[in-house]
């Protein structure tokens, strides 16, 4: 990392706070607090994915129902935290776990009027140690290098209780008629050095776990985007070796 970098990380997310491949490829958009007062719009997000934003974080938090306990994996510009808070209700709770404190700071502020969420600093490729009914991953995936992003699909997919979900939205190759698909392919290449290795995996192909769960995928904006639910079948249990208090 740059100095320059260095310099303009927020109080108390240092180098040795975040991961490596976070500081060094993504401080601009999530580690500056500059930046992020920006960043965090819906009229920039909505930018950002070509105005399907809207559309894109109502099915991922159509998926969930009120009263159960969801997991949301790393914080999401936007009003998506919001949403999803709104899904599961007072009778629910939404926990949202990021690496990043300014990033945790930041969705405390945005929503500190809803008793429902709690969040916490956690790197999500290690366990985490507790089931939930549900777990929303939303344009994370695109973002870490291939090694953590097994991993971080494994512990997700451990947290999932019996009956319940994982969804996971996020980048997909764009099929060959999609007028944007040689921008999005220089966008790839010059902002998001780990996305072109997520365009073609199939995400149930990330985890030995995803044999316990049923799949469904369904592509959106010619190809560019895909929705990914993951059900847990009801009967599976935990093995032994990941079974959780």
């Amino acid at each position: 990392m740059s100095a320059a970098q260095s310099e303009a990380l927020a109080p108390g997310s240092s180098v040795e706070s975040v991961p490596s491949y976070l500081s060094e490829t993504y401080s601009w958009a999530y580690l500056n607090p500059r930046n992020l007062r920006w960043l965090d719009n819906s009229l920039v997000v909505s930018s950002i994915l070509w105005g399907n934003a809207g559309r894109l974080m109502r099915a991922a938090a159509a998926e969930f129902e009120p009263g159960q306990r969801i997991l949301q994996a790393a914080c999401v510009y936007g009003r998506f935290s919001e949403m999803l808070a709104h899904q599961v209700g007072n009778t629910g709770q939404l926990e949202i776990v990021d690496v990043a404190p300014i990033q945790i700071a930041n969705v405390r502020r945005k929503l500190s009027a809803y008793p429902q969420v709690r969040s916490r600093r956690g790197d999500l490729t290690l366990p985490l140690g507790k089931r939930y009914q549900g777990v929303c991953c939303f344009f994370l995936l695109h973002e870490v290098p291939a090694e953590q992003r097994s991993r971080i699909v494994d512990n997700l997919l451990s947290a999932v209780g019996p009956g319940g979900k994982a969804v996971f939205v996020d980048y997909h190759r764009p099929s060959r008629l999609n007028p944007l698909a040689p921008l999005m392919s220089l966008v790839f290449r010059l902002l998001e050095p780990y996305a072109t290795s997520l365009l073609d995996t199939p995400i149930d192909s990330l985890s030995p776990q995803a044999t316990d769960f049923d799949w469904h995928r369904r592509t959106l904006f010619g190809g560019l985007y895909q929705h990914v639910v993951a059900t847990r079948r009801s009967l599976t249990e935990f093995p032994p070796s990941r079974r959780q208090p």
